[in-house]
């Protein structure tokens, strides 16, 4: 059987197929079909804390590969590719990464900002609201991001994720709508940059080490990609009060962050723009924020730091706002990948090679020797 080549004809194979593998798993899991419950509960499955059986949460190694395993497999990419890079990648890596958060968190802030000035900030066209939009455009994909550079990017595309880390979660958020109580989270930076950081130093310290760490910059991705589509609800797509938001909140991240992502790579003279357009997605724990910011605003209110009737108006969308963000995941797991291809495509069109870590020195080095033949003639 040809499965690697059938998975890999598909474009973004190695991350999309499993991906969409494992949200039609948890779909037919989170469904709790009577039966097939039954099944599991006469297996010996452990029930869940709601009372069902599914068969992604069975516990032992299965569980931890397949269904909580993506951190753990992600953090294992991320080592890996560290001992690949040397301190002139290390630095282009930060260098990236501090573009793509600033370009991606300013472009979400600017068209949440916008919408509510134009309409109701809690619950204004589709029933978006400024915390959906704020939430999902400037909460990126870190292991989408860390698949698509490492199969199509180049090694310090990769390497930005340590910085990209900052967004993961609610932080911006809240920092966006004023409601940041606690200060700046440099453990969460240096907790994503440790991986990186040592496996770097031991690929400089030992070529053996560099070598035999080599596989693991691509060995995890069909896994870890498995585990973020195994915390998806496809279902989510057949609640049509949800739908035509959270779809427009998903185009306006792979379109808008992508494309300024795109204009400040290419500012900063930037060869490759495979990074900026993969990390235009939303990340599946931003369904989270919601809760967190209601939670925050409470606290606020609390304090008298807002009045009880703005926190309740949080509290209020808390829930829609979540459902939104979830489909806005979804939309951009299948629109990201592509949107990808199609850039590397065009590139490889124009003579770039994204995988090329030298590409600009090479490209400048190329037109040097132009000028110098013409000058020559």
């Amino acid at each position: 059987m040809k499965i690697k080549q059938a998975v890999e004809r598909v474009p973004g194979g190695l991350m999309v197929v499993p991906l969409l593998l494992g949200a039609l798993l948890n779909t037919i899991d989170q469904m709790h079909i009577p039966g097939l419950m039954n099944m599991l509960k006469g297996l010996g499955v452990p029930e869940t804390e709601e009372g069902y059986y599914e068969f992604l949460r069975i516990g032992g190694f299965s569980q931890e590969l397949f269904k909580d395993g993506a951190l753990v497999l992600i953090a294992l990419f991320l080592f890996c590719a560290g001992s690949q890079m040397n301190l002139r990648v290390g630095g282009r890596a930060l260098k990236k990464g501090v573009l793509l958060i600033s370009s991606k968190y300013l472009t979400g802030l600017a068209v949440g900002l916008a919408f509510g000035y134009f309409f109701d900030p809690m619950s204004g066209i589709l029933g978006l609201s400024t915390l959906a939009i704020i939430a999902a455009m400037t909460n990126g994909n870190g292991g989408m991001y860390a698949a698509l550079t490492g199969q199509y990017g180049n090694r310090s595309d990769v390497g930005g994720v340590a910085i990209l880390s900052l967004n993961d979660g609610p932080f911006f958020t809240l920092m966006s709508l004023g409601l940041l109580g606690s200060s700046f989270p440099v453990i969460s930076f240096v907790a994503v940059l440790l991986p990186i950081g040592i496996g770097m130093l031991l690929g400089n310290l030992d070529k053996d080490i560099r070598e035999f760490l080599r596989p693991g910059e691509i060995l995890p991705v069909p896994f870890f990609a498995f585990a973020l589509g195994a915390g998806m609800n496809l279902a989510n797509f057949f609640n049509p009060s949800v739908v035509a938001a959270g779809l427009t909140i998903g185009l306006l991240t792979v379109f808008l962050t992508g494309s300024v992502g795109i204009l400040v790579f290419k500012l900063f003279k930037e060869k490759s723009y495979i990074a900026p357009v993969a990390e235009a997605s939303t990340a599946g724990n931003a369904a989270a924020t919601p809760a967190a910011v209601a939670a925050a605003a409470s606290v606020s209110a609390g304090a008298g730091m807002m009045t009880q009737a703005d926190a309740a108006a949080f509290q209020n969308i808390a829930n829609i706002a979540t459902a939104q963000i979830s489909i806005a995941t979804l939309t951009t797991a299948i629109l990201c990948p592509v949107a990808v291809i199609m850039v590397d495509r065009y590139q490889r069109k124009k003579g770039i090679n994204g995988k090329r870590e030298d590409l600009k020195m090479e490209t400048d080095s190329k037109a040097e020797e132009k000028q110098a033949e013409s000058l020559a003639n």
